[in-house]
């Protein structure tokens, strides 16, 4: 009997020369998830604010991607990347991030609306921006956020609630659009080494044990076989950790 392998024209299933938008691509997670896109043969614009990191990603992309330097964190910024996004779009990846600590009652009002700027209302409202055209292309949006959501911890108060907001504004997203032809991938990735994750382990007092961080690298390949799982099925979650968590 034949298997339809979901490979139909117009569905959601990464192929070689769509186009993606990579927030965060200039280091971390960011950065690996576009690296891994352009090794697919997908055109990739890379976002962050930082256009001398973008431009050195670029060039280990193939010197084919797009750079584009923006703070998320303002409308204008927003405004900026969604234009740059281009006509057609099918993949949008969500990796930019920020990090505080300290105690709740530690924190200002400013520190908390700074953190939920770039963690919770950018990766909305740039998806807002972008959405009629990754309906069009029937396309596949991607969401990082962190196992922090799991289980919270002492002094992450405000970075774990806007996450825990993230999941939900993404859980909703996701019921909004399905229909639609869009398949959306929250991604939780456990203490990855990243330039952020350095901060936090200095932050802690810590140091990383011997394989105790996950590489980039491993979230980038597991984000990459889920945007190319045939169209007949979608991926909601990725939980990821360490083989010997820190």
């Amino acid at each position: 009997m034949a298997v339809d392998d979901g490979y139909a024209a117009g569905m959601p299933v990464m192929q070689r020369g769509q186009h993606a938008l990579v927030t965060g691509a200039g280091s971390g997670i960011g950065r690996a998830i576009a690296l891994a896109l352009a090794a697919e043969g997908v055109r990739v614009t890379l976002v962050g604010r930082d256009a001398a990191k973008l431009g050195a990603v670029a060039v280990e992309a193939g010197g084919e991607a797009a750079v584009v330097a923006a703070d998320l964190a303002t409308e204008e910024g927003i405004a900026t990347v969604a234009e740059a996004a281009g006509p057609i779009l099918h993949l949008l990846v969500h990796s930019a991030g920020r990090h505080v600590r300290g105690p709740v009652g530690s924190l200002s009002l400013a520190e908390w609306q700074q953190l939920d700027a770039i963690n919770l209302h950018a990766p909305m409202r740039l998806t807002a921006a972008c959405l009629g055209r990754l309906q069009a292309a029937g396309g596949q949006i991607v969401v990082v956020n962190s196992t922090v959501v799991l289980h919270a911890a002492p002094n992450v108060a405000a970075y774990a609630a806007g996450k825990q907001a993230l999941k939900a504004a993404t859980d909703a997203l996701r019921q909004e659009v399905n229909a639609s032809g869009v398949r959306v991938i929250s991604v939780y990735p456990g203490r990855t080494d990243t330039p952020m994750q350095t901060g936090i382990l200095a932050a802690e007092g810590r140091v990383a044990s011997a394989g105790g961080l996950m590489r980039p690298a491993d979230v980038a390949l597991m984000v990459v076989a889920a945007l190319k799982l045939p169209a007949t099925a979608e991926v909601t979650d990725i939980v990821m950790r360490a083989m010997r968590p820190v």
